[in-house]
């Protein structure tokens, strides 16, 4: 246990049949889990403890990230398993049906969780996920992707980021980029990188959602947008995703990592959206 200006935080794992899940629990009240992919439990726990004032909220380290390790460390993680994972946990805590927000990649799980687990979630706000194959070049931008996993594999790390940023079309200046990419990562930093590229984003990327199950299931679906993300690859794919169940994007503060850049503001939105369901 470990102690945080709203109480404590309970830090736990779960086996599972091919592994071990890294949760962390926050506060009482509604469940409320917050899940990305690759990025881990880290990333949402400012924006947790925010939450915790009224909710318990759930984060946890992706299947093959950081502390949640599998038997099999190159085994692939797909969204459909790790939306399997979130299940579990949610029964494990016993405080279902949850409210769910996964941001990017965890925009995936959450919506494999609403197809595979429609009672698990009564709420899943999918933010901005990166569905490829919505889009009309997808072959394009899917080809682009497989150079870039090729570019990484032959040692150019920087390179490689470039390509994803290019791909994404996030304009970061040159002193960000190489802040961020050009040194040596640590080495379970370099691990995650690894894991990701190589396990989590073909899968991640190539999901098709079943509309019609997304649409018509006892799931609340909501896709959530970053209003400084236009013209991003995910604010595309978001707005067509959006389209496709009837309704237009529930818009949030910042962009594609809001969360992270504005966690305050970030919260008073979320709180907003899920108290008007």
């Amino acid at each position: 246990m470990s102690t945080t200006s709203t109480g404590t935080v309970t830090v736990a794992t779960l086996k599972v049949a091919d592994g071990l899940l890294h949760y962390e629990v926050r506060g009482r009240g509604p469940l409320l889990a917050l899940v990305g992919a690759p990025m881990d439990a880290a990333a949402f726990a400012p924006l947790a403890e925010l939450l915790a004032t009224d909710h318990t909220v759930l984060t946890t380290d992706p299947r093959g990230i950081n502390r949640s390790r599998l038997h099999d460390p190159e085994q692939d993680s797909t969204p459909e398993l790790r939306a399997d994972d979130l299940a579990r946990l949610v029964a494990h805590l016993d405080l279902g049906p949850a409210a769910v927000l996964g941001s990017s990649g965890g925009a995936v799980t959450a919506l494999a969780l609403a197809q595979a687990h429609p009672k698990v979630a009564h709420t899943v706000i999918a933010h901005e996920p990166p569905l490829v194959t919505l889009l009309d070049e997808a072959e394009e931008i899917l080809a682009r992707e497989e150079d870039m996993i090729a570019t990484y594999l032959g040692g150019d790390r920087l390179g490689a980021w470039r390509m994803f940023l290019t791909n994404a079309n996030i304009q970061l200046p040159e002193e960000a980029v190489l802040a961020m990419f050009g040194g040596e990562p640590d080495p379970q930093a370099a691990a995650d990188e690894r894991y990701q590229y190589l396990h989590m984003l073909r899968g991640t990327t190539r999901f098709r959602p079943e509309v019609a199950a997304l649409r018509d299931g006892p799931t609340r679906v909501l896709v959530g947008l970053g209003e400084q993300s236009t013209d991003e690859l995910c604010d595309r794919t978001s707005r067509v995703l959006a389209a496709s169940l009837g309704d237009e994007p529930t818009m949030f503060p910042g962009g594609h990592i809001g969360f992270v850049d504005d966690p305050a503001a970030f919260a008073v939105r979320l709180r907003e959206v899920l108290s008007a369901g």
